[in-house]
C-alpha cells in the first residue's frame, strides 16, 4: 500500500509543477481582454466610475470602492463579481460586448496565481496585442505630402513609413512607390508630414486607432529622433508646426487639440470644445490664432498663448475636414463634407467675437478634403473626393482651373513654395504635379468681351402699322427705329398661334426698350416680346451658373410677394445675391430676422422685381432655387456640379412691374447687324380685338424724387422723420443725392440724403433747436429740395417737392437719444455743434444705447423690428431685436443695442436715426456712422 500512494505523489508533482508554470500571463493573456471589454471606458484618460484599466499600474488602484482584485480570491474580487453579475452594476453594460466564459476563466485564473503583472517595465501603451498579418497590398497610398522651402525635397508619407524625394520637376510626372530613401520609424499611419521653415527637420504624426498618438521631430539630413511628443488617446490626423517652430500643435480623433513646447517636449496646454474627431488644425501667419476642423460640423479659432476659445465657425452643414489662414492673417478658409468652400474674415484679433463668413461657394460634388494657398494668397487649391482639382483666385474665390477625372482619390496635397505648381498625392499610391494658372482661366484669351453700352442717337418715333404676313424673318416688317407699331394678334398661321416679326438695325453696344402697350389701352392681349438674329434664332443675354442650390421651405410663393422669401441653407446667401427659380431672377435685399422669417427682396416693399428681364411668377413649397452668378454669354464655365441656366432676351410682364401684364424688354446689340422683335400672346390665342402698340426706342435713363411727409409740426430739441423716394426709370439704378436747404432758423434737416445704388428710398430728420424760434410765415414754407444724379458720364438735376409748411409744435412729451453704451462703441468725434460720430467696420458688430426721457409719456417705446435702424446704410441693419423688436419697457429710460454691418458694405458716411412708434412718430437726432471699408481698415 505504502509503495503505491509513493508512486501516486510522485505522478501528481509532475502535474503540480506544471500547473505552477501554465497561470495565465498578464501581458500576453489577461491584458488583451481587459482592453478589448473595459479600458475603452476605464481608462487614464476617462476614468469611468473614477477606475482605470488601462495598464497594470492603473489596476493596482482599485476603485473607490476598494480593491478591484484580490490575489488568490477571484470570486470575491470586485472586478470577477462586476463581469459575472454577483455584484451591481453588470460589467460591461448590457449593450456592450462582453468577455465570454473562456475569457472569464481567465482572468480567475490569472487572480488565483496571485494576479501578477508584468517583468521589468509595462510594455507601451501604444503596442497592438494582435498578430503580426505581413501585407500583400499591392497599392500603398500616399497620405501625406510637404514639399521643403527650397521646393528640392518631397517628403511622402505611406502608412507606417516616410521617404524623401526628390521633387518632381515635371508636370505629370510620377514618384514609385519604392524609391526614396527612408525616414524614421511610426507605431502606426502616418497622417501629416511638414517640413520645418527653415527646411531641416521633418514633423510627422502618427498613432494607433483606439489607443494613442504621436508626433516626432526628425533631422531630415541624418535621419536621427529631435524630439517625439506623445499624447491623446487615439491616432493623431494632423501635427503643425508654428510659424516661429516653437509650438507644436497636434489634433486627434479623441476631439482634443493638444499645444506642445518644442524645446521641452512638454504639453503647454489641451484645447477642448469640439465634439468630434478634430482632423485639421492650423496656425496664423503670426503664430498667435490656431484654427482647427471638426466632424462636430464647426471649425474653432483658438489663441495660443491662453488657449481661449476666439470663436466658432458654426456655418459648415457636415463634417469639417480641412481648413487654413489666408497668408495674410486676415481670412479663414475651410472645406469639408457639405461639399463647400467657406471663407470667413478673421476679426477676433483682441477678444472673442463673431468672424463673418463673407463667402460659400458650392465647389465639389464631394467632400473637399484638401485646401491650400500659394504663399502669395492669390490662388487656393482644392481637392475632394469626386477625383476632381480646383484652382481658385482668392479675389472672389473665383474658379480658375479645373483637373477631372483622377485616377483615384487624392488625399495628399503639397503646395511649391514659388506658388507655380502643386504635387498630388492619390489612393493608388501615385503622385503628380500640375501648374498652377498664372491669372484667369486657361480660356481667357477666348473669353467673350462684355460689350461697351452706347447711347442711341435717333431722329423722331415714327408711326407704323402693321403688315401681314410677318410670321417669318423673310416676311418681317422693316422698320426704322425709333417706332411705334400698331398690330393685333388676330390669326393662326397653319396650326401655329399668329404672332408679329419686325425688322430693324442696331449697332454694337446699343440700348433699346422694347415696349408694349396693351393690358393698359384695355386689349386682352397678354404680350410677350423677345429679340432674335436676323435669321430668327434666340439671343443669349446671361448664363446664369448656380454656386449654391436650395428650396423654397415652410410655403410657397405668390408672384408679387417681396417678403418671407423662407428657403433652405440661407445662412449662407449674402443681400445683393441673384435667386434664381424657374426662370424667375429676384435679389436679396433683407436679411430673415430669425428662425420665423425669410428673405426680403428687391425692392424691398411693393411688387417684387425680377432681373435680367425675367418675369416674376408663383412657386411652389420645395421646388428648387439656386443662388446663381451672372457671366456674358460664351464664356467658358468651369463645371461646378450645379446647373448653368441660360437667359434670353425676351420678357413676359414688365420686370419692374409698372405696366401690368404689358412687356417690357431691354436689349443691348451685341454686334452691328438687323434684329427681329417678336410679339404674340403668352398663352398663345389670338383674337381679332388682341390689339398692341410696339414701341421700339433708345433706352433714356432716368428718375424723379418724392418727399413724403411734407408740412411737419417739430417739437424743440426733437425730430420727425420724412422720406424720399425715387421712381427710377428705364433701368436707371445709380445713387441719388438729395439735398435740402432754406430751412427756418433753428431748424435742420439730414442732407444731404442719399438713395443708394439700386435702392428706392431714404430716410432723413428734420429737427429743432431747443430755444428754435417759431418759424415765420415766409420762412416756413421756402425749403428747397433738389435731386442729383450721374447718367452717363453727366450729372442730372431734378427740382423735388419741398418740406410744405414747417411748424415748431409744443414741449415734447417723450425726448429720444442715441448714446455710447457702457463697454461699447467709443465715439471718433463729439462735436458741440453736430452729431456724434461713431465708426464700424464690415463684418462689425457694435453696442450702442437708446435713451429716453420722459415728460407725460409712461407706457413702452418702440422702435421697430427689422426697419429699427432710420437710414441705416444699405447692409447694415440694428441686430438681436427678437419677437418684439427694440423697445423700452415701461417706466426704464434706456436700453443697449446692435448694429452690424455685413462684410461686404462700402466705405462711406451716413446719418442714421431711430423712430417711435409712440408720441406721434418722435424721431432721435441723427448720429453719424462711418464705415471704414477694407481699403480703410488697411490704412488704419
Amino acid at each position: 500500500m505504502r509503495s503505491i500512494l509513493t508512486l501516486l505523489l510522485l505522478c501528481l508533482l509532475p502535474l503540480q509543477a506544471g500547473a505552477e508554470t501554465s497561470a495565465p500571463d498578464y501581458q500576453a493573456d489577461v491584458a488583451p481582454i481587459l482592453k478589448k471589454y473595459c479600458a475603452g471606458c476605464h481608462n487614464d484618460g476617462d476614468r469611468d466610475g473614477d477606475f482605470s484599466l488601462e495598464s497594470y499600474a492603473s489596476l493596482q488602484n482599485g476603485t473607490e470602492d476598494g480593491p478591484a482584485i484580490l490575489p488568490g480570491d477571484p470570486e470575491n474580487s470586485r472586478m470577477i463579481r462586476l463581469i459575472t453579475g454577483a455584484a451591481e452594476p453588470l460589467m460591461p453594460p448590457e449593450d456592450e460586448p462582453r468577455p465570454g466564459d473562456e475569457d472569464v476563466a481567465v482572468l480567475k485564473a490569472w487572480i488565483e496565481a496571485g494576479a501578477k503583472g508584468p517583468e521589468g517595465v509595462e510594455p507601451d501603451r501604444l503596442a497592438l496585442i494582435v498578430p503580426a498579418i505581413a501585407s500583400r497590398a499591392k497599392q500603398h497610398p500616399v497620405a501625406s505630402l510637404s514639399l521643403s522651402p527650397d521646393g528640392n525635397r518631397l517628403a511622402i508619407a505611406r502608412f507606417s513609413k516616410v521617404t524623401l524625394h526628390k521633387t518632381p520637376s515635371e508636370e505629370g510626372e510620377r514618384v514609385s512607390v519604392d524609391e526614396g530613401e527612408q525616414l524614421g520609424t511610426y507605431p502606426g499611419k502616418v497622417t501629416s508630414v511638414q517640413f520645418s521653415p527653415d527646411g531641416r527637420r521633418l514633423i510627422a504624426a502618427s498613432g494607433v486607432t483606439g489607443l494613442g498618438g504621436v508626433a516626432a521631430i526628425w533631422n531630415v539630413d541624418d535621419g536621427t529622433l529631435v524630439r517625439e511628443f506623445r499624447g491623446h488617446r487615439d491616432i493623431l490626423y494632423d501635427a503643425a508646426l508654428s510659424p516661429g517652430g516653437g509650438i507644436l500643435a497636434t489634433c486627434s480623433y479623441d476631439k482634443s487639440i493638444i499645444l506642445w513646447d518644442v524645446a521641452s517636449g512638454e504639453q503647454l496646454r489641451t484645447l477642448t470644445g469640439h465634439n468630434g474627431a478634430v482632423y485639421d488644425v492650423a496656425f496664423s501667419p503670426d503664430g498667435r490664432f490656431l484654427v482647427s476642423a471638426s466632424a462636430d460640423d464647426t471649425c474653432k479659432v483658438w489663441r495660443v498663448s491662453d488657449g481661449e476659445r476666439m470663436d466658432t465657425l458654426g456655418q459648415p452643414l457636415k463634417e469639417a475636414y480641412c481648413c487654413a489662414f489666408s497668408p495674410d492673417g486676415r481670412y479663414i478658409v475651410s472645406g469639408g463634407a457639405d461639399n463647400s468652400l467657406r471663407v470667413w474674415q478673421f476679426v477676433s484679433h483682441d477678444r472673442p467675437r463673431i468672424n463673418p463668413q463673407v463667402i460659400a461657394r458650392f465647389a465639389h460634388e464631394g467632400p473637399i478634403v484638401q485646401l491650400a494657398f500659394t504663399p502669395d494668397g492669390s490662388k487656393l487649391v482644392s481637392v475632394a473626393e469626386d477625383r476632381t482639382i480646383k484652382v481658385w483666385n482668392t479675389t472672389g474665390y473665383r474658379e480658375l482651373k479645373l483637373w477631372e477625372n483622377q485616377p483615384d482619390v487624392a488625399m495628399a496635397l503639397a503646395v511649391d513654395p514659388a506658388g507655380k505648381s502643386f504635387v498630388l498625392g492619390r489612393m493608388n499610391g501615385t503622385l503628380a504635379r500640375y501648374a498652377i494658372p498664372a491669372g484667369g482661366n486657361d480660356s481667357d484669351d477666348q473669353a467673350p468681351q462684355v460689350i461697351e453700352t452706347v447711347a442711341v442717337t435717333a431722329g423722331d418715333m415714327q408711326t407704323v402699322k402693321e403688315q401681314e404676313p410677318n410670321n417669318t424673318p423673310a416676311e418681317a416688317a422693316r422698320v426704322d427705329a425709333p417706332a411705334e407699331i400698331s398690330g393685333t394678334i388676330s390669326g393662326k398661321v397653319g396650326d401655329a398661334a399668329d404672332f408679329d416679326l419686325y425688322r430693324f438695325s442696331a449697332k454694337a453696344g446699343q440700348e433699346w426698350v422694347i415696349e408694349v402697350n396693351a393690358a393698359r389701352s384695355k386689349s386682352p392681349l397678354d404680350s410677350f416680346v423677345e429679340v432674335l438674329d436676323a435669321d430668327g434664332n434666340r439671343i443669349e443675354r446671361v448664363l446664369l451658373q448656380a454656386v449654391r442650390d436650395s428650396y423654397f421651405t415652410f410655403r410657397g410663393k405668390n408672384a408679387d410677394q417681396v417678403n418671407d422669401f423662407r428657403i433652405f441653407n440661407w445662412e449662407e446667401m449674402e443681400l445683393n445675391e441673384y435667386l434664381y427659380a424657374n426662370g424667375e431672377v429676384v435679389k436679396l435685399w433683407l436679411y430673415p430676422r430669425g428662425p420665423d422669417s425669410g428673405f426680403d427682396v428687391y425692392p424691398g416693399a411693393g411688387k417684387r422685381w425680377g432681373y435680367f428681364d425675367t418675369t416674376p411668377l408663383a412657386h411652389a413649397l420645395g421646388e428648387p432655387a439656386y443662388i446663381v452668378q451672372p457671366h456674358p454669354p460664351g464664356t467658358e464655365l468651369i463645371p461646378n456640379g450645379l446647373p448653368v441656366f441660360r437667359v434670353y432676351y425676351e420678357n413676359d410682364d414688365d420686370a419692374r412691374r409698372q405696366l401690368g401684364k404689358d412687356s417690357k424688354l431691354y436689349f443691348t446689340a451685341p454686334a452691328d447687324g438687323e434684329y427681329l422683335v417678336k410679339i404674340k400672346d403668352v398663352r398663345g390665342h389670338e383674337r381679332k380685338d388682341f390689339s398692341y402698340k410696339l414701341a421700339i426706342r433708345p433706352r433714356k435713363p432716368d428718375f424723379k424724387v418724392t418727399l413724403h411727409g411734407a408740412n411737419p409740426t417739430v417739437e424743440p430739441g426733437s425730430g420727425r422723420e420724412f422720406r424720399v423716394t425715387v421712381n427710377r426709370m428705364d433701368n436707371f439704378d445709380g445713387p441719388v443725392r438729395v439735398d435740402i436747404t432754406d430751412l427756418p432758423p433753428g431748424f435742420h434737416a439730414t442732407s444731404p440724403i442719399i438713395i443708394e445704388e439700386g435702392q428706392i428710398e431714404a430716410m432723413g430728420v428734420i429737427s429743432a433747436d431747443r430755444d428754435a424760434p417759431k418759424p415765420t410765415p415766409e420762412n416756413a414754407k421756402a425749403s428747397t429740395v433738389r435731386a442729383t444724379a450721374e447718367i452717363r458720364g453727366e450729372q442730372v438735376t431734378h427740382d423735388v417737392n419741398n418740406l410744405g409748411e414747417i411748424k415748431l409744435g409744443e414741449k415734447p412729451k417723450l425726448l429720444v437719444t442715441i448714446l455710447p453704451a457702457e463697454g461699447g462703441a467709443v465715439p471718433v468725434a463729439t462735436p458741440a455743434d453736430g452729431p456724434l460720430e461713431f465708426e464700424i467696420q464690415p463684418g462689425e458688430t457694435i453696442m450702442l444705447r437708446v435713451r429716453v426721457a420722459r415728460d407725460g409719456h409712461k407706457g413702452l417705446v418702440s422702435f421697430g423690428k427689422e426697419g429699427a435702424g432710420r437710414n441705416l446704410p444699405f447692409g447694415l441693419y440694428v441686430d438681436n431685436v427678437g419677437l418684439n423688436g427694440l423697445l423700452i419697457p415701461e417706466d426704464e429710460q434706456e436700453r443697449d443695442f446692435f448694429v452690424t454691418a455685413a462684410g461686404w458694405v462700402p466705405g462711406q458716411s451716413r446719418l442714421f436715426h431711430l423712430k417711435a412708434a409712440q408720441a406721434g412718430g418722435v424721431t432721435s437726432q441723427p448720429v453719424l456712422l462711418h464705415v471704414r471699408g477694407k481699403e480703410q481698415v488697411a490704412e488704419r
